[in-house]
């Protein structure tokens, strides 16, 4: 029997996304090219809005101990204590830790992670997907209502789909290692350096320092593989004046200042999701956070439009509303990049940014960016300030019964939330009662001024669909869009 969904790819992204299909009730099976999970840990920060979505689904707790990670912009560093709301991320996690932990969840979910399967070979009807699997048992075909490809900058998902990936090309060589065994000062947001060249290290976990190198004039390397720990070092030595070569390797790879967008994040049945849409430098520690967003967006759709919740249309929204966030991610990831590296020319800029950045306004828009809580979505027309926005999930709530609790708790199930005062009309909830995938929840909340609403209709992902007062859509045209079938 088909199932409901294949994801290729076993990274944050591809598990997040699995999760979110399987709350979402959907039917869902992972495959994953290499045989074993991979000690190679990329990614070692994410965003505050990405914790927030880890948060929503009762996992950040399982990370362990983070630390906050400040903001900056091409090196410009950005006051997060000068803003009203906490922009700070989470540094010092490795990917491998966090893959880890999502592994974990979606296997408490029952949903089968199927390691040496590739796939090789794609086609698509008006009924589903076929895929060509090549593992162990030799090659094989499976079927699925629906495709997402999760499976990095060099997916073959996009590549068999032929979704055009348009951007820069890569113009500077990059280094990068985890070593252990070494004491060098922490340059936890990086150290620009005289030509253009820049060095940066950060404490992972159990004595393991992240160290990126950048040379200036170096291209990018040719061939990944060849990559040894000796020209990391050397590099190092001759911008430091430090020496790492007695440090302990764990991994070294290497990356290019490359920044692209895929031109759409779905081909039919088939959807793009994580480097797999969007692939950028490093520059802000943006890609596994902006990843895992594509996930919490795109799953709960495609697990109501499966379970025949919604209509086709609700999938039209996943590009309607990520795509701009992932052409933003490449285009900031750019100016950062020539902000950071293009030498001493760029001094009266970055001169003029700081000044910028130093003015709460404009401070609190970089930020807004950089943590991913500036996402705004157009999803109904009217003025409340937090229609379009992520519903903040550390709000309090007092439910009927006195018990406390918050946005982020009622979010655990991955359904949407009504969140209706006692004032707001019984009418309300009983309305909402009849569309399934969706909770309501009669409770008093604390508010902010401005943002005082009698009820909010909030979407699985945690962004604010409606609010009364505040939306000129009714909430039953609201219901429809988001919660479709009853």
């Amino acid at each position: 029997m088909a199932r409901d969904v294949i994801v290729v790819g076993a990274g944050p992204v591809g598990l997040m996304t699995a999760g979110e299909l399987r709350l979402g009730g959907a039917d869902v099976v992972v495959y994953e090219r290499l045989p074993q999970p991979t000690r190679q840990s990329r990614g070692a920060s994410f965003t505050r809005r990405t914790a927030e979505c880890f948060e929503q689904r009762g996992l950040l707790e399982r990370l362990g101990p983070t630390e906050p990670a400040d903001s900056h912009f091409g090196g410009v560093p950005i006051d997060l204590g000068m803003l009203e709301e906490d922009h700070y991320g989470h540094r010092g996690v490795s990917q491998f830790r966090t893959e880890r932990m999502l592994e974990q969840w979606v296997g408490e979910l029952g949903v089968p992670v199927l390691r040496g399967r590739e796939v090789t070979a794609l086609r698509q009807d008006g009924e589903g997907v076929v895929v060509r699997v090549d593992g162990a048992g030799g090659p094989c075909e499976e079927r699925a209502a629906y495709l997402v490809g999760c499976d990095g900058g060099r997916s073959t998902v996009r590549r068999l789909a032929k979704i055009a990936f348009p951007g820069t090309e890569g113009r500077r060589g990059f280094l990068t290692a985890d070593v252990t065994g070494i004491a060098t000062r922490k340059r936890r947001i990086g150290e620009n350096l005289p030509g253009g060249s820049m060095v940066m290290a950060m404490d992972l976990e159990d004595g393991v320092t992240r160290v990126v190198v950048h040379e200036a004039g170096t291209p990018p390397p040719r061939d990944r593989d060849a990559v040894a720990f000796s020209d990391l070092a050397d590099a190092w030595q001759r911008l430091t004046g430090e020496s790492l070569h007695h440090g302990r390797c764990r991994w070294i790879s290497c990356f290019t200042d490359a920044s692209r967008a895929a031109a759409a994040y779905r081909s039919g049945r088939v959807f793009l999701a994580g480097d797999a849409a969007h692939v950028q430098p490093p520059a802000m520690a943006q890609g596994l956070s902006v990843g895992v967003q594509d996930a919490v967006n795109l799953g709960w759709k495609l697990a109501a439009v499966t379970a025949g919740r919604a209509g086709e249309e609700l999938l039209d929204t996943y590009h309607a509303e990520r795509h701009p966030v992932g052409a933003q991610l490449a285009r900031n990831a750019r100016a950062a990049i020539e902000l950071r590296l293009t030498g001493e020319d760029m001094d009266p800029v970055r001169e003029v940014v700081g000044e910028l950045l130093s003015h709460p306004d404009a401070a609190a828009y970089a930020a807004g960016m950089l943590s991913n809580l500036g996402v705004r979505y157009d999803l109904a027309k009217g003025d409340h300030p937090l229609l379009g926005r992520r519903m903040p999930p550390a709000r309090t709530l007092t439910l009927a019964d006195g018990t406390r609790t918050t946005v982020a708790h009622l979010l655990h199930t991955g359904r949407g939330l009504l969140l209706a005062t006692p004032g707001a009309g019984h009418h309300l909830t009983a309305g909402a009662r009849e569309f399934t995938g969706l909770d309501t929840v009669t409770a008093t909340w604390t508010t902010t001024p401005g943002e005082a609403a009698d009820a909010v209709l909030v979407r699985p992902d945690g962004y604010v669909a409606w609010t009364a007062p505040g939306t000129a859509d009714t909430l039953t045209d609201a219901l429809a869009r988001w919660f479709g079938g009853r």
